[in-house]
């Protein structure tokens, strides 16, 4: 590889190691007994939030993890309360299932990931470099 990285090779390779990212969640959420956006939602919902919010962080529409939050709310993973100052929104907690079954995402996401193979520093520059190309 040259010196200097294109914008074509950088983002074949952003694609690919999404792809990989992609498959992996795909793997964990089979395992798991639960979808892929499943697996992505509970990721994500470290706290309490709205579904705005989550949706945001999903990368997709409101409408999309408004469906998820149905299955998991009829699986009793996640409960809906009303927001303290948005009469229109809705807090999304996770119930106790719910954050075991979040435990055992995050804990199954971070074995075998695909980005194993860089050690702990190349990680941290990578996320480092990825939140500036992204913000």
């Amino acid at each position: 590889m040259s010196a200097s990285v294109g914008g074509v090779e950088l983002c074949g390779l952003v694609a690919r190691l999404n792809q990989r990212m992609d498959s992996h969640i795909r793997g964990v959420a089979d395992a798991l007994g639960i979808t892929a956006s499943q697996a992505i939602a509970l990721r994500e919902m470290s706290e309490p939030i709205t579904l705005t919010e989550l949706a945001d962080r999903m990368s997709c529409e409101a409408s999309n993890a408004g469906y998820v939050i149905d299955r998991m709310e009829k699986q009793g993973l996640v409960r809906r309360q009303p927001h303290p100052t948005d009469r229109r929104a809705k807090i999304l907690t996770l119930t106790e299932d719910g954050q075991k079954c979040r435990s055992n995402v995050l804990d199954a996401l971070s074995r075998k990931a695909p980005i194993d193979a860089l050690s702990p520093d190349e990680q941290r520059a990578l996320a480092e470099l990825l939140r500036k190309a992204t913000s």
